[in-house]
C-alpha cells in the first residue's frame, strides 16, 4: 500500500483521537479524520499550524515523516522516528563498520545510475545524450574521476529551454525553487525509508558533512533526482517563464510518492521504489548482496 501525503497549507489545529489524525479547520469549522496507518509524509506549511505532542509521538511511531516548511513555503525541517526498525542495532552496526571498498562500490552504482537517468532525460526532452552514456559507463569505484560533476555540467547546459539560461544554484532564479522543493520532498521520502530499513540517515556512503544529518539519504537519493526534473521539465512546458511556485505546481510533487517509476524490470510507485532501494542497500551492509535496487528512468 502507498502512504498517503498529507499537506496542510492553511490554519488547522492537529490532534489524535483512537489512532486517528484529526483535523480541525477554524477558519472552515469543518473536522476531519484520517487513519495515522495510511500517512507517510505530513507537510506542515502554514505559521498558524498547532500540533500536540501526543499526535507527534503516533506519527513516529508509525514512521511518519513530518516536514516543516518556513514563510517562504519551502521545506526546511524534518522529523524522524529512530526506532523504525525492530532489528535496529544489528543494522546500525553493519552500516557503521561497511568497509570503504564496499562503499566505494556502492557509490560508483549510485553515480552510474544517475548519469543514465539523466541521459533518459536527455533523450525525452529531444536532446543528445551519448555524452553522458560515456560517462556513465566509465564511471569507476568511487567515482574517483568524478564524473558526476562532468555529467552534471553537460546536463545542466541542455535539460531545459535555452531561454531560461539556465544554471543549477540552490539560490537562483526560477527554476531553482521547484528543483529544490522537488529535491526537499525526494529528500523526505529517502530519509524515510533508510529508517524503516534500519539504518542511520547520518552515516553517508559519499557525503560527508558534520552539519548535515541526513548525508546517506542525499547519497540514495541521487538516482532519482532525474524524476523531479521530469516533473519541473512538464511544468516548464506548460508555464513558459511563469515559475513562481503556485498551489497546482505544488500538487504535482505531492502526487511524487504515487509517480510509476520501473525498477528491477518492474513498475512501481515511487515510494515503494525507494523502500526497495533502502532495502537492498541494508543488505550490501550486511554482506547478503552486492547491488543497490535503483529505478530505470524510461
Amino acid at each position: 500500500m502507498i502512504k498517503r501525503t498529507l499537506y496542510f497549507s492553511n490554519p488547522a489545529y492537529l490532534k489524535t483521537t483512537n489512532e486517528q489524525l484529526v483535523i480541525e479547520l477554524p477558519e472552515t469549522g469543518e473536522t476531519k479524520t484520517a487513519p495515522i496507518e495510511d500517512i507517510g509524509l505530513l507537510i506542515l506549511d502554514h505559521q498558524q499550524i498547532t500540533i500536540t505532542q501526543a499526535l507527534l509521538a503516533k506519527l513516529l511511531a508509525n514512521n511518519t515523516a513530518v516536514i516543516t516548511c518556513d514563510h517562504s513555503h519551502h521545506p526546511t525541517g524534518m522529523l524522524l522516528s529512530l526506532d523504525g526498525n525492530s532489528l535496529q542495532s544489528q543494522k546500525f552496526q553493519a552500516q557503521v563498520d561497511a568497509t570503504i571498498p564496499l562503499k566505494k562500490q556502492l557509490w560508483q552504482q549510485t553515480v552510474m545510475t544517475k548519469i543514465k537517468n539523466q541521459a533518459a532525460l536527455l533523450q525525452i526532452q529531444r536532446e543528445e545524450n551519448k555524452v553522458l552514456l560515456t560517462y556513465a559507463a566509465d564511471v569507476k569505484s568511487g567515482d574517483s574521476e568524478n564524473h558526476e560533476a562532468m555529467a552534471a555540467a553537460y546536463y545542466w547546459k541542455r535539460i531545459f529551454p535555452e531561454a531560461l539560461e539556465f544554471r543549477r544554484e540552490r539560490f537562483g532564479p526560477p527554476p531553482n525553487n521547484l528543483l529544490n522543493y522537488g529535491y526537499a520532498i525526494l529528500r523526505a521520502m529517502v530519509a524515510r525509508s533508510l529508517v524503516a530499513s534500519g539504518l542511520l540517515p547520518t552515516l553517508g556512503i559519499h557525503h560527508r558533512n558534520q552539519y548535515n544529518a541526513y548525508c546517506l539519504a542525499d547519497d540514495i537519493m541521487e538516482p532519482y533526482r532525474p524524476y523531479v526534473d521530469l516533473i519541473v521539465c512538464r511544468i516548464i512546458r506548460g508555464n513558459g517563464k511563469f515559475l513562481e511556485m503556485t498551489p497546482s505546481m505544488k500538487k504535482e510533487f505531492l502526487a511524487m510518492p504515487a509517480m510509476d517509476v520501473v525498477i528491477d524490470g518492474q513498475k512501481s510507485p515511487m515510494m515503494n521504489a525507494i523502500q526497495r532501494s533502502t532495502a537492498s542497500l541494508s543488505k550490501c551492509f550486511e554482506g547478503k548482496s552486492r547491488k543497490i535496487l535503483y529505478p530505470e528512468l524510461q
